[in-house]
């Protein structure tokens, strides 16, 4: 951002800042909200240079970022159960297959679950992807009920001592209400083997999807209860932003970034080096 390289800070730089802001998929209440504390960090502490401006605005960013994630403290009773969220063509399978590769170098045992049953295909990524990664893979026929195949892979995953099981879903949002009312059976179907489980629901969010972002997690969340967020083909071209909107709304955490093809290409988010990216 080199509206901070002039000498001085005036309204000009305040209203540009917001449009670039809004430009980055950020959103108008966190704009608003995020440009009106820098504001006041910038009176309070007489902050002229503009270097040190975005310095202040970078910390800002942070902050609203940085949502504590509470890991299990107590190891829940295996498997340990990943419900996985999103919508087609989000990048929610090879996303899946990421956390699997990143489980299974850990020495982790793992089952996916194809409980997208509306899609063939979505069966049939799921299956080359667990064979890449190593992974077991529980499927009916396409058109099965997805709620089924879950209670199948916790009955297979308890029976051989799996300690992780990852569900893929479906994610048809042109028929909403039929969708999430399937995935709260599945997290019901979930619950009655372990009324702990889900222990994880990860929602995959497409990186340059934008203000659409927001209300997707929205959705998922009122019908699911999201606990984390993998944003997924955050490249060169990615801004990202609207995670901030995501974060300050819903308070729900960025765990993974997705950065590319391959099944290494992920990492925890990390929101120092985001909000770097975002502002330069």
């Amino acid at each position: 951002m080199h509206l901070f390289d002039r000498p001085t800070v005036g309204d000009e730089v305040w209203n540009e800042l917001e449009e670039l802001l809004i430009a980055a998929d950020v959103g108008v209440n966190t704009t608003e909200k995020l440009v009106g504390k820098v504001k006041q960090r910038v009176a309070e502490e007489k902050i002229s240079d503009g270097s040190l401006v975005r310095a202040a605005l970078q910390a800002e960013m942070v902050n609203i970022l940085r949502i504590d994630y509470q890991e299990e403290l107590v190891t829940p009773s295996l498997p340990r159960v990943t419900l996985v969220v999103g919508v087609n063509g989000g990048g929610k399978t090879t996303s899946i297959a990421k956390l699997a590769h990143s489980l299974k170098n850990k020495g982790k045992s793992v089952i996916l679950v194809a409980a997208d049953t509306f899609r063939a295909a979505a069966i049939d990524q799921l299956k080359q992807l667990g064979e890449r990664v190593g992974a077991e893979i529980i499927a009916h026929q396409s058109g099965a009920d997805p709620g089924a195949v879950v209670f199948d892979a916790l009955q297979a995953a308890r029976s051989r001592q799996v300690e992780e099981v990852i569900i893929d879903t479906a994610g048809r949002l042109h028929t909403k209400f039929n969708l999430m009312e399937e995935l709260k059976k599945i997290k019901r179907v979930a619950a009655k083997s372990d009324v702990t489980a889900p222990h994880e629901v990860i929602l995959v969010l497409d990186a340059t999807t934008g203000q659409n972002g927001l209300t997707q997690a929205r959705y998922f969340t009122e019908a699911v209860g999201v606990t984390g967020i993998f944003l997924a083909k955050l490249d060169g071209t990615a801004r990202g932003g609207i995670v901030l909107a995501i974060c300050d709304e819903l308070e729900i955490p960025i765990q993974f970034v997705g950065t590319g093809e391959r099944l290494e290409d992920m990492a925890p988010f990390n929101a120092e080096a985001f909000v770097e990216a975002l502002c330069s």
